[in-house]
């Protein structure tokens, strides 16, 4: 399977939290119909330098804001990938102040089949502090018109704002599942330099969450879903499993198309990885540069495998990751193995490692004594 990544890069206001490839706009001045072109053009560009074709691709279609890119000018695009292969699953990011029942039947008939909507709360004060445009009446609406459209229907909370308690996200995640989402995302709030957040935390006038609070919101978000019914199968997320988000967690190839997307794709003995350039003018121009690129060794994908792969309840197979890869995965890091078996930060059944999921709060500690430098890598954590 293999993913395609298309980055829509404008919305109607950047949040101050923000730190992707997003530029404010007027609705009006979306090029809708340029941008399309412009992704048909990378595509069929991005298809003779390399095979990308397969019998199945996933889609995700991430910004900014993508419902503002009109759904008749993304139909273009998803009718050309067709050509390629079958489309096992299209997703498209919605803010619900973009997203109505015209939208959302209008996508369905574009050849979307799911849809993630950013609701990130439904407290007032929360979306205040966030900078959202939508209220929480509006993001409830959003979900059951995505409903009504007969999509399948992901959403996004965001855990650690100031003042957040865990019954505030308990309500939060009941009101959503009752709209009638399939999937849910809970992702801790993360102050990123050069954003209006990170130069509030600079000055010291915005403090990051703390571990604890983090903690007592995630164990919140984790009972609340478990009595729902929804299965815990990766760090953040919960539910039917997204199939595109899937590819990545399991070092799968993916096209990036849009401004300031990364691609993927292996290469003999390693893989390379590119990022689009950043600027939507020069996106649209007949031939936009790359903003990088980079050669990815063996063990460097190893690393990788191993970041990605603990991050799911299912964990990673060490010795078919290294066999994947052409290296012994398992020798350079058998004593940090150990240790951490003994700490309790993970399980062990053959060469199959896992974070056990009371400990998935610690992952990022343990991953990081996973990593092995060298074998021909250099590149940490």
């Amino acid at each position: 399977m293999i993913g395609v990544y298309i980055h829509f890069p404008w919305c109607l206001r950047k949040c101050p939290y923000c730190d992707f490839t997003s530029y404010a706009t007027r609705q009006d001045d979306v090029p809708h119909e340029a941008f399309a072109g412009a992704v048909i053009r990378e595509l069929e560009r991005r298809l003779l330098a390399g095979d990308w074709t397969g019998s199945k691709l996933t889609v995700f279609v991430g910004g900014g804001t993508p419902s503002l890119w009109r759904p008749e000018a993304l139909g273009r695009v998803l009718a050309r990938l067709r050509e390629l292969g079958e489309l096992v699953e299209v997703t498209v990011e919605c803010n619900p102040s973009s997203l109505d029942a015209d939208g959302a039947t209008r996508l369905a008939a574009a050849g979307v089949g799911r849809l993630s909507v950013g609701v990130q709360s439904l407290e007032a004060r929360h979306l205040a502090f966030l900078g959202r445009l939508h209220d929480g009446p509006g993001a409830l609406g959003a979900l059951v018109a995505a409903r009504a459209a007969a999509l399948r229907v992901s959403a996004d909370l965001i855990a650690g704002m100031p003042g957040q308690t865990p019954a505030e996200l308990e309500r939060d995640i009941d009101a959503v599942v009752e709209a009638g989402v399939e999937h849910l995302s809970v992702y801790t709030l993360t102050i990123e330099p050069g954003t209006p957040f990170g130069d509030l935390q600079r000055r010291r006038l915005l403090a990051a969450p703390s571990d604890d609070h983090l903690a007592d919101l995630y164990e919140a978000a984790r009972a609340a879903l478990a009595s729902r019914g929804f299965e815990h199968y990766e760090v953040s997320n919960w539910g039917r499993h997204c199939l595109h988000n899937r590819v990545y967690w399991e070092g799968g190839q993916y096209l990036g198309l849009g401004p300031g997307a990364f691609g993927f794709h292996r290469t003999t003995g390693g893989g390379v990885r590119y990022r689009n350039t950043l600027d939507p003018a020069r996106y649209l121009s007949p031939s936009p540069p790359d903003d990088w690129r980079e050669n990815l060794s063996a063990a460097d994908l190893v690393n990788e495998g191993v970041l990605l792969g603990l991050r799911l309840r299912e964990g990673i197979d060490l010795a078919a990751l290294g066999a994947r890869h052409g290296l012994d995965a398992i020798a350079p890091r058998a004593r940090a193995v150990e240790r951490l078996c003994r700490e309790g930060l993970l399980e062990r059944e053959g060469t199959r490692l896992r974070i056990p999921e009371e400990r998935w709060l610690l992952a990022d500690r343990v991953i990081r004594e996973l990593f092995v430098i060298g074998q021909g890598s250099n590149r940490g954590p």
